[in-house]
């Protein structure tokens, strides 16, 4: 039985008290920053709408459409193809008949606009950074996790000063990158469960800690899981401090002090080997309820 909306509406409950606090501080602060220091500095108002909108994990756009998933929680949720029925797919492989579902995350606010459109191994698209390669294995919990053939698999991240593709020209994103599509991709699982892409490894945004963005369906379509995956801090200082992406500096953000993972990255922390040099090798296992 479903009781609680999946997706960003967990997040909000999670993230609820948080949200209040914050809340009172910027009502507070705004109209006196907005009027006096901000005035002068455009740049850091579109910083504070940037981090004002991750913070406050889209309450501010649920509106009275918050009411309707607590009523239909349960229902699909499909995005590009929009399927509905049964859960399909081919479960193989070895069964360990233990393993925990995957944490629901935000899809955030530059989720893949067609991804249908974008189906290739390879999302790089002329992108500067050190090579990533990300394989990515789903299990289905409900067939005693078994690997789960034939899942589609949308991946999407900023590229390395933190901007996104299909987004840009507004506070949230002041680069317009509106025309091009970089860093997003599609694949479908093979026999073992696993998909592979390569892409670069992602750089950062202010208020948020490195990810991943990953939306999994069925082979029919139907979303199972929005979910994000989490970057190892050790690693990403090695490489935020070279290349294309040492202008930009270290990230400002942890996972600890994440708005969405400082619950706790224990589904969400991916394994990583290589070097700058080599380039790196993602490594991740992803739970769905199929």
């Amino acid at each position: 039985m479903c009781l609680i909306p999946p997706g960003p509406f967990i997040n909000a409950a999670i993230y609820r008290n948080i949200d209040m606090l914050y809340l009172k501080l910027f009502t507070f602060s705004n109209n006196t920053l907005r009027s006096g220091v901000l005035s002068k500095k455009p740049e850091l108002l579109k910083l504070m709408e940037r981090k004002e909108f991750l913070r406050r994990g889209f309450l501010s756009a649920l509106g009275t459409s918050f009411i309707l998933p607590m009523v239909g929680a349960c229902s699909s949720d499909s995005v590009d193809p929009t399927t509905t029925g049964t859960t399909t797919g081919t479960t193989t492989g070895t069964t360990t008949g233990t393993c925990t579902t995957t944490a629901s995350e935000t899809a955030g606010p530059f989720p893949t606009k067609t991804p249908s459109s974008l189906v290739m191994a390879d999302i790089t698209s002329g992108r500067s950074g050190t090579k990533l390669t990300v394989k990515i294995t789903i299990q289905n919990k409900n067939a005693s996790c078994a690997v789960l053939a034939n899942a589609i698999v949308d991946i999407w991240h900023c590229d390395a000063d933190g901007n996104y593709s299909e987004y840009g020209g507004s506070g949230m994103q002041s680069t317009n990158y509106t025309s091009v599509h970089f860093l997003r991709g599609r694949q479908t699982t093979d026999a073992n469960g696993l998909v592979t892409f390569t892409s670069i490894y992602p750089g950062w945004y202010s208020g948020r800690a490195p990810h991943i963005h990953v939306h999994i369906y069925n082979s029919a379509g139907t979303s199972l899981l929005v979910t994000q995956i989490a970057f190892d801090q050790s690693i990403c200082n090695t490489v935020y401090a070279q290349g294309a992406y040492k202008s930009h500096g270290l990230q400002d953000t942890t996972n600890a002090s994440d708005n969405v993972f400082g619950d706790g990255v224990g589904t969400e922390l991916a394994a990583f080997t290589g070097s700058v040099a080599d380039g790196y090798v993602l490594t991740h296992t992803i739970v769905v309820n199929g």
